[in-house]
């Protein structure tokens, strides 16, 4: 069951990711390159190279899950934020192939 929602922590990592890895080699990179714990429930993020194929690595109760979207015609826009951490929202646009051009945030109450 898909269970994603915006009270994870998404992390992206930079570079063109090498698709070819799964489980183990994707914990690999969250390990040594983004300073991470895999099993933190934390979600990580994957691109290619040509930003056509995202993978999204998530631990839940249990087990690891992996999400892998392949795209048949143009790519994913990576965000231009400074830092690997990305929002909820700012995973769905790169996912949906919507690319802001301006957007202005008001400030919202957070209790962290």
């Amino acid at each position: 069951m898909f269970s994603l929602s915006s009270s994870h922590i998404y992390h992206l990592y930079k570079p063109g990711c090498d698709m070819r890895k799964s489980f183990d080699g994707l914990c690999g990179l969250v390990s040594s390159e983004l300073g991470g714990s895999p099993t933190s429930g934390d979600v990580f993020i994957f691109l290619n190279k040509s930003g056509t194929r995202i993978k999204l690595l998530h631990w839940e109760h249990g087990g690891f899950v992996l999400y892998y979207k392949r795209l048949e015609s143009g790519t994913f826009r990576r965000p231009t934020k400074d830092g690997n951490l990305i929002s909820w929202s700012d995973l769905v646009l790169m996912v949906e192939g919507i690319h802001v051009v301006r957007s202005i945030t008001k400030k919202r109450y957070s209790l962290v």
